[in-house]
């Protein structure tokens, strides 16, 4: 096996102390916010001189993480947040919640909008997307339990 386990996604943001609340109040914790330059990660991404806000995001769980990063240099060359579904590369990031109708209404006064309707997949999921901060396309998924579980 090569794979271990995905350590991250990653989104880059404009302003990212709103995308720090917003996925804050979705449920994400703040594990930590560091500038990233210099040799080492111009080494890993190809881009030299850059200077980025990082933070990193955890899930509740403690199994997943978002990496948000904010280019201070060099300037973002391509602006992909309002993309349609159908676009090819990132498409979107899912997060199972406990009650979407709760999560919307909370993600709404926080400037989500949601893409299309709640829909039941089956009897097993309730799901939609939402745009969240700077146009960034989330899925959101409720599990459906059995009644009597």
């Amino acid at each position: 096996m090569t794979v271990k386990r995905m350590d991250n996604v990653g989104i880059v943001v404009e302003d990212l102390e709103a995308a720090i609340e917003f996925f804050t109040e979705l449920g994400l914790h703040l594990e930590g916010r560091a500038p990233i330059e210099g040799a080492w990660a111009a080494g890993v991404t190809g881009l030299h001189n850059q200077r980025v806000e990082m933070a990193m995001m955890r899930t509740p769980d403690g199994h997943s993480r978002l990496e948000l990063s904010r280019f201070l240099a060099p300037p973002v060359v391509a602006d992909h947040r309002n993309a349609p579904v159908n676009a090819l590369g990132y498409l979107r990031v899912m997060f199972t919640v406990e009650d979407i109708d709760d999560t919307l209404i909370r993600l709404v006064e926080r400037g989500a909008q949601l893409v299309g309707e709640v829909v039941q997949y089956e009897k097993t999921y309730r799901l939609c997307y939402i745009r969240g901060p700077e146009g960034i396309l989330i899925g959101l998924a409720q599990e459906l339990r059995p009644q009597g579980s």
